[in-house]
């Protein structure tokens, strides 16, 4: 009787654990035809984008792919995203990292 009390209340304190956002890795490609310099994200609609570039001290030359990974991604899911090129122009969009792996920049 005190096992079947003690397996249920382990139990029950273990369905009450949240579950931990895990790490997204997302692949990008560059077929806007200029080098992407910096890539930005956060959850859709906060309002401002996280202020750690994601490429850190890489660039994505254009005509490739490369991956980077968002921290806790798994937990937001729609996300808004900025790249910079090195022009000096920006691109934004929202994506949802968690149903499609990928993204591609085209021209324009």
């Amino acid at each position: 009787m005190l096992s079947t009390r003690l397996a249920s209340a382990l139990l029950l304190t273990a369905l009450a654990v949240p579950a931990l956002a895990q790490d997204v890795s997302y692949q990008i490609t560059n077929d806007s035809g200029l080098t992407l310099m910096e890539l930005y994200s956060a959850p859709a609609g906060e309002g401002s984008l996280a202020s750690d570039d994601l490429l850190a001290a890489q660039v994505l030359p254009a005509g490739e792919t490369g991956t980077v990974t968002i921290a806790g991604g798994s937990e937001t899911c729609d996300r808004d995203i900025r790249f910079v090129f090195e022009d000096g122009s920006e691109k934004t969009d929202t994506v949802n990292v968690c149903d499609s792996a990928s993204y591609t920049l085209s021209p324009g």
